[in-house]
């Protein structure tokens, strides 16, 4: 996806919000957007998501795209799932399909219980749940995401910054701002910030190269292969990996891709010895070859239940037991018909309309 020389002001002869702007997302690139407030971030995220269009230049190749804005509009006549379902069909899911996708992230959210709710009484940390849910759960190319993280619970906000990593992982793009400066520590691919109408790069960032370890919060992954086998191409996160005179792997990655780095090792069928969490303070080579202090159970290989045990004690809200099934046939799609509930949304006054429920169904 490409921006060239994008400028945005509202009215005719309003100030100038965005202007010359030339951006470039690729795929799989996970891209952090900085400014001070009323700067133009949320303007430009809404240029990204095709919430908005551009006054001036040219916005190409944009995928399906997804946009969790900074203010949910709590106030539509539906439940929380009837509104999920809702989103689903538009994004392109069958009725069932969106149904259970509805249903799947409110679990993963801990907010199954609320899914009968009318959103006009959930808390605002439950519709923050539901916005968020309603951008995933379509599996966009391109997620945009402004202050998602406010208002969600700590696991919730564990929650997403795996989602944000699978997504990554799988190919897709996200774009995100968030007014903790920690968040997703290590893990984006550029930053960038919004200043004078102007984007700039940032120029003191820069991502951990091949032989170096990212820092902030880390996962690391011990890991054994098949004889003689290189750690797997296009890992999630990459990884540092560092060889252990035993014969095993050790594999260093930002906190968030721990379970795609999981799900990846063991459909290459790797085994997962163990997997911890650190804080590094800042990049570094190779460590020594020398192995971790590991007890004698961790010493051999674990099997993929073990794993996720692992996974969930790497982090809250973990997800990794999605992906480290045993080979076992994936089960059968719920065979549970969504209720019917009517999800005519009625017109409201035409300013309104087009600033909340017009960000919503986007």
């Amino acid at each position: 996806m490409r921006l060239d020389g994008v400028c945005r002001r509202y009215g005719r002869t309003g100030p100038w919000v965005l202007s010359g702007v030339d951006l470039s997302l690729p795929e799989a690139s996970l891209v952090r957007i900085e400014g001070t407030n009323g700067s133009g971030k949320s303007t430009l995220l809404r240029l990204l998501a095709g919430i908005d269009a551009p006054t001036e230049g040219r916005i190409s190749g944009r995928p399906s795209s997804a946009f969790v804005p900074e203010r949910f509009p709590a106030a539509l006549p539906l439940t929380a799932l009837g509104f999920l379902t809702y989103l689903g069909r538009v994004h392109g899911l069958r009725r069932t399909a969106a149904f259970k996708a509805g249903r799947d992230w409110l679990e993963r959210f801990g907010a199954a219980a609320y899914g009968r709710t009318p959103l006009s009484e959930l808390s605002k940390g439950t519709s923050q749940k539901v916005a968020v849910a309603q951008a995933l759960m379509s599996r966009p190319g391109l997620l945009v995401l402004d202050e998602a993280w406010t208002g969600l619970d700590l696991p919730a906000r564990s929650v997403l910054d795996r989602a944000v990593a699978e997504r990554v992982a799988d190919g897709g793009t996200v774009v995100f701002v968030d007014h903790d400066p920690r968040r997703l520590d290590g893990a984006p691919s550029a930053i960038y910030r919004v200043e004078g109408g102007k984007l700039f790069e940032f120029e003191g960032y820069a991502t951990h190269e091949p032989g170096t370890a990212p820092a902030g919060p880390c996962v690391r992954i011990e890991a054994e292969g098949p004889p003689g086998a290189e750690p797997p191409s296009g890992l999630p996160g990459s990884p540092l990996a560092e060889s252990i005179p035993d014969g095993s792997t050790l594999l260093t990655a930002p906190v968030p891709y721990c379970d795609p780095l999981l799900r990846s090792l063991l459909a290459a069928n790797w085994h997962v010895r163990s997997v911890r969490e650190e804080f590094l303070e800042e990049s570094a080579g190779p460590a020594p070859e020398t192995a971790p202090a590991e007890s004698a159970e961790a010493a051999s290989a674990v099997s993929p239940e073990e794993a996720v045990e692992a996974g969930e004690q790497a982090g809250e809200g973990s997800t990794v037991e999605a992906a480290v099934e045993s080979g076992e046939p994936a089960p059968a799609e719920s065979s549970e018909e969504p209720p019917e509930e009517r999800v005519e949304i009625t017109e409201q006054p035409a300013e309104k309309s087009r600033e909340e429920s017009g960000e919503a169904t986007r």
